[in-house]
């Protein structure tokens, strides 16, 4: 394998990319949907890569078999037929077996869905098995399958997109919140893992020269994890996640799978970074202190919440809250009703400026996630001792607009990373918040005026979009077409969510 420039890795990576959806087009004319051929493609892709990294003499000192010599892709290979159609199930029975490891993860309640031997052996010869996945001194094995991951997200209409979020929001996310080795890092609603990898990635690229070797292999024991509520998702995350150089395959899992939200935290973690799953009900009911209880299919209690609701972002939020270690800081995604809902929504606001310090808030366009009529911000916080006296740890709370006249599409205007380079700027990463400058999209707000507002509503605005006023400015129609859609889709998803609250049947 021979070293890659970062332009090569990155036209080497986007065909590949081209290659797989490729492949899954041929899956796809089998019957399976994004998710299955997706997932299918990920058992085979992963046996390859797997098998490359083993071999890679650029990593002698490090690497070692991830795959059993009798189940990796060399024995696999070799068949063809029926012969490797049996095979095939025999090392998706057997890799899932170690159960609590990073492969027993991937490869749990694995099935092959690829019944046609045929189709199964052009597959592993004809396409998988003719390509270098790996470059030395690259992350192509990882970013060519996440390229695959965000390709799958853009089919809506199996929800894929629901565990995908945008990677320019994540890596500004990052950016502003800098990773250290020294951190915990966690994701509580990990879907494929996009925070952790990028967290991971942040912390190789700028701290590489000042740790040791044993703290650079320490990232990925057990200082960086996650937790999926569906399998599926966590296999996809698991195997993201080792793909980037982030755990052993027969070590401890990363991935935990189960509900982020069913009991208190066991351990916690200096940086929280979250995309918490959109949608008012949850699967549970939550007794918080206020002793009120709604029933639903599972109930548990949450001692250390303050509030009960169904609403599974403020749940989110509250078990954040309780996720972070003293002084540890979070970056959460939360659509726009955690900001004003009343009731538990006002109580757990109340908390967050009292007891944290809730310093800036990241009002984000529509259009820019895979799941429609979606108005959603970043909410960065810190967990902070409390203060004698009455005192409230939250001073001070920055809010950036990066909404008001800000118009983005998944295909024609995707988000960039270069569109948030203003907000980074002005976050000041690493610097204290006294220094910061307020301009046209950056105010602050003080404590007081927060107290004040109805409910502690912080869905607050001040600009007005300029193509109101602007003749000249008008949108393109299309446009326009899809920032109605994405308006009503918004209104609808508040009123399925009133009507839950309410106890109605939505159809």
């Amino acid at each position: 394998m021979t070293p890659a420039s970062p332009a090569q890795a990155h036209a080497q990576t986007s065909s590949l990319v081209a290659k797989l959806w490729n492949y899954c087009n041929v899956l796809r004319d089998s019957g399976l949907s994004t998710i299955e051929y997706v997932e299918q493609l990920s058992y085979l892709l992963f046996l390859k890569m797997a098998d490359e990294i083993a071999s890679d003499p650029f990593t002698e000192e490090e690497a070692r078999p991830v795959v059993p010599a009798a189940f990796d892709w060399k024995a696999l290979a070799r068949l063809k037929g029926v012969d490797l159609e049996v095979h095939y199930r025999r090392t998706l029975e057997a890799l899932a077996k170690n159960a609590g490891t990073t492969l027993g993860t991937i490869f749990a309640k694995a099935q092959n869905r690829i019944t046609e031997p045929a189709l199964l052996e052009r597959l592993v010869i004809d396409l998988i098995g003719r390509e270098e996945w790996t470059i030395q001194g690259t992350d192509l094995k990882g970013d060519a399958y996440e390229g695959l991951l965000a390709k799958g997200a853009e089919d809506t209409k199996t929800g894929a997109g629901q565990y995908f979020t945008p990677r320019a929001l994540i890596d500004a996310m990052v950016d502003v919140t800098q990773p250290t080795p020294t951190d915990t890092i966690t994701d509580p609603a990990c879907g494929t893992g996009g925070f952790l990898i990028a967290a991971h990635h942040y912390i190789r690229t700028h701290h590489m020269d000042d740790i040791s070797r044993e703290d650079r292999l320490s990232l990925g024991a057990g200082k960086i994890w996650g937790t999926e509520l569906v399998t599926g998702t966590a296999r996809l995350a698991a195997m993201n996640m080792l793909l980037h150089g982030i755990g052993d395959a027969d070590g401890p899992s990363l991935i935990t799978v189960s509900d982020a939200l069913a009991e208190q935290p066991r351990r916690h973690a200096s940086l929280v970074l979250a995309n918490p799953p959109f949608g008012k009900k949850s699967a549970i009911t939550v007794v918080g202190t206020d002793g009120r209880a709604e029933r639903e299919d599972i109930s548990y209690e949450r001692a250390d919440f303050r509030a009960t609701t169904t609403n599974k972002q403020l749940n989110f939020l509250q078990h954040i809250m309780s996720l972070l270690a003293m002084n540890g800081r979070a970056a959460v995604v939360l659509p726009d009703n955690v900001l004003f809902e009343g009731g538990a929504g006002e109580k757990v606001r109340r908390r967050l400026l009292e007891e944290f310090d809730l310093h800036t808030l990241l009002r984000l366009p529509t259009g820019i996630f895979y799941a429609g009529g979606v108005k959603a911000n970043v909410l960065f916080f810190e967990k902070k001792p409390p203060r004698g006296g009455g005192g409230h740890n939250t001073s001070k709370l920055w809010v950036y607009d990066f909404r008001t006249g800000r118009h983005f599409t998944l295909k024609q205007r995707p988000l960039r990373r270069a569109d948030l380079d203003d907000f980074v700027e002005a976050y000041l990463p690493g610097k204290p918040h006294d220094e910061r400058v307020e301009s046209e999209r950056f105010r602050a707000f003080d404590h007081a005026d927060l107290i004040a507002r109805d409910k502690v509503n912080l869905d607050i605005t001040w600009l007005k979009d300029p193509a109101l006023d602007d003749a000249d400015s008008l949108l393109p129609p299309e446009l326009i077409a899809r920032e109605i859609v994405e308006d009503l889709q918004a209104a609808l998803a508040e009123f399925t969510a009133l009507a839950d609250s309410l106890g109605g049947e939505t159809p």
